[in-house]
């Protein structure tokens, strides 16, 4: 029996909804469309484990924002893409203490390279914090590009262990990129979670979880949708789940303008994820202060 692979929680629910039938309702799963700065978002929320285990994902929220506008170059779509992710990651944090910005990923492969472009633009404060009275507003923030165990020679999460086992911050950002189910989506859309992350998930390499059992503090994760695996397109085109060995299970599509869309992306997220750490700054401030 073939399986269409996703990372997004509302794409793992919109598949339960189209095998379960119309009119089905999944306990154990909430789901609300809204919208934020102009964007739509879907908001679902896995309450138990019924939930989790129908849509294959740990409980918690989960928070898909669509960026077509963004992608479009819509007037002022960056300034209000940072704004939505800010907004929405906002509540997620803990109201005060140091936080630990992770991305992960393969600066050697395009698709990959979310998590790491996100960091460099990131505010990193920490170094700042407490040494400079200009600086006194600032909340503590570092930040790690994590590497991969093919050229490190150390698994990320052990790397990050360690890190969070010196620094002690009150919870930890994890940007990655993700895979879907559908090609509309990849690089033009973010998802937010509380309920951590597994690296490599978006191209079948699973390491281990980066998560509050593993690192010992809650664990906020942002991704990127920017692969799908080559079977889960084949099936969603042909509209078939009983296909025994499909071909390209190995192999991933990716946009033509990856490269663009990845760099538009991280920057959207790493100014996101600064504007929520410190919501007295403008995008304008940040840009001065990043970039």
């Amino acid at each position: 029996m073939g399986q269409q692979r996703t990372d997004l929680a509302m794409e793992a629910h919109a598949l339960w909804q189209e095998q379960a039938g119309a009119g089905q309702r999944l306990r154990g799963v909430r789901s609300v469309a809204d919208r934020i700065e102009g964007f739509e978002s879907h908001v679902v929320d896995v309450l138990d484990q019924q939930g989790a285990k129908a849509l294959g994902k740990p409980q918690g929220r989960y928070i898909t924002l669509e960026l077509d506008g963004l992608l479009r170059r819509e007037e002022d779509s960056f300034a209000r893409a940072v704004q939505a992710v800010a907004r929405l990651l906002g509540p997620m944090l803990p109201e005060q203490g140091e936080v630990l910005v992770v991305g992960l990923g393969n600066r050697a492969i395009t698709p990959d390279l979310v998590g790491p472009l996100a960091v460099e633009h990131t505010l990193v404060t920490r170094h700042l914090v407490g040494r400079l009275e200009m600086f006194g507003h600032l909340r503590p923030v570092a930040a790690l590009a994590a590497g991969v165990l093919a050229t490190t020679g150390v698994e990320s999460g052990q790397l990050i262990q360690a890190v969070v086992g010196r620094l002690k911050p009150a919870c930890v950002i994890a940007v990655d990129a993700l895979a879907s189910r559908s090609v509309e989506r990849l690089c033009r859309t973010v998802q937010l979670s509380d309920s951590g992350i597994v690296p490599g998930s978006g191209v079948g390499n699973h390491r281990m979880a980066l998560d509050a059992h593993t690192l010992g503090v809650p664990v906020l994760a942002v991704g990127v949708p920017t692969v799908v695996e080559a079977s889960t397109l084949i099936m969603d085109l042909l509209g078939r789940e009983d296909m025994e060995d499909l071909p390209g299970g190995q192999l991933f599509v990716t946009p033509r303008e990856v490269d663009s869309r990845v760099a538009d992306l991280a920057r959207v997220i790493g100014y996101g994820v600064s504007l929520a750490l410190n919501p007295e700054l403008s995008v304008e401030e940040l840009t001065m202060l990043v970039d």
